[in-house]
């Protein structure tokens, strides 16, 4: 509990697996727990294919939970069955995709596109409330109303990217998921859409999961920090925290690839480099399951799983060199 905030959303032992070919099952999301306090912004990092983004989409209900909770505002939104809890469900939690070139129908005006949430959440508004209401998230997310009635191939990545934005504020939502929304955008891009999702969160009271692989983004914009590693969370901390001090070695190992802008101490410094490759989450190994390529490696770790405990004031991590 973080003194003072409230709790949004609380991720206790979720666990996705998929079951693919015979008998043979893929752990995607093996026991994550985690807060989300209301207001900020939490960063989920880790390599490609940790199962960061089976955790959003998990948690948004993309992806029915094997196991677990996910607790929203103090309800078990896996349990709500009835259609009507579930459509206010889906308005209180929105998605912004990785890909803004596949995340929008090529068929349909950006109008049609922002413009579908609205008609699904709020019947009762004219077409002429509706069509205001589209002109003004495009001018919130910096573009302008003259843009309504084009189609998203008219449009530059960032250009797309801010269209999902929008579509994804359209229903007035509490909790968006940022899915690696920067990740197929050029660098000079990235900032800008990083800016502006804090601009509309500082104005919206929005609360964000932002998932990326990109540590020196990450920081920017999050609060906190949380580090998967093949589907479990090895370490969680504020922000400054995690880069000022990181305890687990694969954090180690992460923070140390980021560039730093003075060649001098860029040339010095000492890369952790990584030997082997990530494991498969059909197979993962004993134990903890850094240790086939963790550097600090003991005879314990492949014993037993590393326990989940608070090693500092806010500062967590699952790891036998704690213990």
């Amino acid at each position: 509990m973080i003194k003072g905030k409230e709790k949004l959303i609380e991720i206790k032992n979720l666990k996705k697996y998929f079951r693919v070919g015979k008998g043979k099952v893929l752990k995607a999301v093996d026991d994550v727990s985690f807060d989300i306090y209301r207001g900020e912004t939490l960063g989920l990092v880790g390599e490609s294919g940790c199962g960061k983004s089976t955790t959003g989409r998990t948690i948004i209900k993309l992806h029915n939970a094997t196991s677990g909770k996910v607790i929203y505002d103090g309800e078990d939104i896996q349990l709500v069955k009835t259609a009507v809890r579930l459509k206010e469900n889906k308005k209180k939690m929105q998605m912004i995709f990785q890909d803004p070139y596949s995340s929008l129908n090529p068929r349909m005006t950006v109008l049609e596109i922002i413009s579908e949430g609205i008609y699904n959440h709020e019947a009762n508004l004219t077409n002429r409330e509706i069509k205001d209401k589209v002109y003004d998230l495009l001018e919130s997310v910096g573009l302008n109303r003259t843009h309504a009635n084009r189609y998203p191939h008219e449009f530059s990545g960032g250009q797309r990217q801010r269209i999902g934005i929008a579509r994804a504020l359209a229903v007035e939502p509490e909790f968006i998921i940022a899915d690696e929304p920067i990740a197929a955008l050029d660098v000079s891009i990235q900032a800008q859409i990083v800016n502006l999702m804090q601009e509309l969160q500082q104005k919206k009271g929005l609360t964000y999961l932002f998932i990326a692989h990109d540590l020196a983004m990450v920081k920017h914009i999050s609060d906190r920090i949380a580090v998967m590693y093949l589907g479990t969370v090895m370490e969680l901390a504020d922000s400054e925290n995690l880069y000022e001090n990181p305890l687990h070695p694969y954090t180690e190992a992460l923070l140390s690839a980021i560039p730093i802008p003075d060649p001098k101490m860029e040339r010095t410094r000492e890369r952790i480099i990584l030997k082997g490759d990530v494991p498969s989450p059909m197979n993962p190994p004993s134990g903890c399951r850094f240790r086939t390529r963790c550097p600090k490696v003991m005879q314990i770790c492949s014993e037993s799983v590393p326990k989940w405990q608070e090693v500092s004031l806010k500062h967590f991590v699952a790891c036998h060199l704690y213990e």
